[in-house]
C-alpha cells in the first residue's frame, strides 16, 4: 500500500500540471460518479491537498474529488495522448488542455462539498499527518504519551492511522529500527530520552522518504551502497524487506516477524528498547 509520503508525491505531480488549470474533460470509471461530471467540468482545480493516505482535489465552486490508492491504487500524470503503459484498471481521467490526472486500481473515491469534509467517516477519524508542517516531534511525543494510545504495542500502534496518519508497513520497520526500539515495545515502558527518539525519528524518516522517493536509508549510506554496485531495491531500506541480510549497524541477521498481520523487519541486537 501506498504510505503518506507516495500520496504527497502524486499530489505534487498533480498539482504541477493541474492547479489552475481548467479541466475540459472528466472520465469516471465508476458509475455511480458520473452524477458529478458536469458540475466539475469546467472548473478550475484550485488545490491539491493530503492528509495522510487521503487526497483531496479541490474544485473552483466547492467540491472536492477525495480519493484513497488503497492496497493497489496509483495516480499518474501524462500529456494528452500519452496513456501510461499500464495494466491497472482505470478509474478516473481529470484533463486539461494539455495533461491528464489518471487514478488506476483505486475505488475509495467521493465527490464531497467543502463544508463537509471533515464529518467523511474516514477523515474525521485521522490523527495528524506526519507530514504536515504543524505536525511537530513535541506533538508526537505527547501522543505517544496519551492514555490512547500508550499501553499499546508499537507495531499496532505505528499502523493505526488515528495516533498519525500517513504512516504505513515500510515505516513503522524503518522507524522503530532508527530508534532502536522493539515492535512490541509499548510507549508508556519507553523513558523520556527514547520517546524523544522515537518521536524525531518519525517525522525525520517520513519527511526524508517523502523527498527521496521513498529511501529511508541515509544519503551517506545510500551512496556507499550504490558505489558498490548496489540496486535501489538493495540500498532503500535499513531493515524493511530485508529478511536473512547482515544489519548495517551490527552485522546481525534481519529477521522478519508477523504484527497485525503484516510482516515486520526489525534487528534484534539493535533493537532492544
Amino acid at each position: 500500500m501506498p504510505e503518506g509520503p507516495e500520496i504527497r508525491r502524486e499530489a505534487d505531480l498533480i498539482a504541477k500540471r493541474l492547479v489552475g488549470k481548467v479541466i475540459q474533460r472528466i472520465f469516471f470509471g465508476l458509475p455511480r460518479l458520473e452524477p458529478y461530471r458536469t458540475s466539475l467540468i469546467g472548473k478550475t482545480i484550485i488545490q491539491v491537498v493530503t492528509h495522510g493516505k487521503a487526497m483531496m482535489i479541490y474544485f473552483e465552486g466547492g467540491k472536492i474529488l477525495y480519493s484513497h490508492n488503497q492496497l493497489y491504487g496509483k495516480w499518474y500524470v501524462s500529456t494528452i495522448g500519452n496513456t501510461p503503459n499500464t495494466n491497472r484498471t482505470l478509474r478516473i481521467c481529470l484533463s486539461t488542455d494539455k495533461h491528464n490526472a489518471l487514478l488506476y486500481s483505486a475505488s475509495e473515491i467521493e465527490v464531497l462539498e467543502q463544508q463537509s469534509l471533515y464529518k467523511h467517516s474516514y477523515l474525521r477519524k485521522l490523527g495528524p499527518d506526519v507530514l504536515s508542517s504543524t505536525t511537530t516531534a513535541a506533538v508526537i511525543s505527547e501522543r505517544l504519551m496519551d492514555r490512547r494510545f500508550s499501553r499499546r504495542c508499537l507495531s499496532s500502534l505505528y499502523l493505526d492511522q488515528k495516533f498519525i496518519a500517513g504512516i504505513g508497513n515500510y515505516l513503522r520497520s524503518e522507524i522503530l529500527y532508527f530508534a532502536e526500539v522493539k515492535p512490541s515495545s509499548q510507549p508508556t515502558n519507553l523513558n523520556g530520552k527514547a520517546i524523544d527518539k522515537l518521536a524525531k525519528l518519525t517525522l525525520s524518516l517520513s519527511v526524508r522518504s517523502y523527498k527521496s522517493g521513498g529511501i529511508t536509508n541515509s544519503a551517506s549510506r545510500v551512496e556507499s551502497l550504490k558505489r558498490k554496485g548496489k540496486t535501489r531495491a538493495q540500498y532503500r531500506f535499513a531493515v524493511f524487506d530485508r529478511a536473512g541480510e547482515q544489519c548495517y549497524r551490527c552485522g546481525n541477521r534481519i529477521q522478519r516477524l508477523e504484527a497485525n498481520g503484516r510482516r515486520i523487519y526489525m534487528c534484534s541486537t539493535c533493537q532492544t528498547g
